[in-house]
């Protein structure tokens, strides 16, 4: 998973996966039959694992805006590089810098589009309770969040630290709609 993460499917060849998991190829071709699959069972992992301890925080909070805050503020911390893992998101920065099979290229747009209707069902949730305006573009607000995740994880990639990265998600909570002045103070306090 770090060695597709680091260096993208076309990028990791079958000596770099080989080496990474201590295997031989016939080993390899063994348990996963090709590169393909391994790097399927590896975004795999990449979700259950780095993915979904991110994402599991846009449920937490009493309000979406402040689940996705916390979103947003977790990708700020855990999106740059740390000791073990590279920087950004596997699933946004293989769309943007790598060419896949088929098959791959499915499965990695179906992670994304998760992403948006998990975005979306909390948006619809907020919008059904009252918490945002009735004119609200359930859709729009959905991409908008969606891209300045994405954003962060290249931006991470590049090289942003937390501090900044949390700046560009503070700045993003500001375009809450319906914010008005005490949407700076709540934000401060999430």
């Amino acid at each position: 998973m770090f060695l597709f993460w680091r260096k993208g499917y076309a990028s990791a060849s079958m000596n770099d996966l080989c080496e990474a998991m201590g295997v031989r190829s016939p080993s390899l071709y063994a348990a996963f039959e090709s590169k393909e699959a391994l790097y399927l069972a590896a975004i795999e992992h990449y979700v259950l694992t780095q993915g979904q301890p991110v994402w599991d925080r846009l449920a937490e909070g009493a309000t979406a805006r402040a689940g996705i805050a916390n979103l947003l503020i977790t990708a700020a911390e855990t999106l740059p590089r740390s000791r073990v893992a590279p920087a950004g998101c596997m699933a946004v920065l293989g769309a943007v810098s790598d060419e896949w099979p088929p098959s791959i290229a499915r499965a990695v747009k179906k992670v994304r589009l998760d992403m948006l209707g998990n975005l979306r069902a909390r948006l619809e949730a907020a919008l059904a309770n009252g918490e945002l305006p009735a004119a609200t573009d359930i859709d729009a607000l959905s991409r908008f969040y969606l891209s300045v995740f994405q954003g962060m994880a290249i931006q991470a990639k590049d090289g942003a630290t937390p501090t900044e990265l949390r700046g560009a998600a503070e700045a993003a909570m500001a375009a809450w709609p319906g914010g008005g002045p005490n949407a700076r103070r709540e934000q401060r306090m999430e």
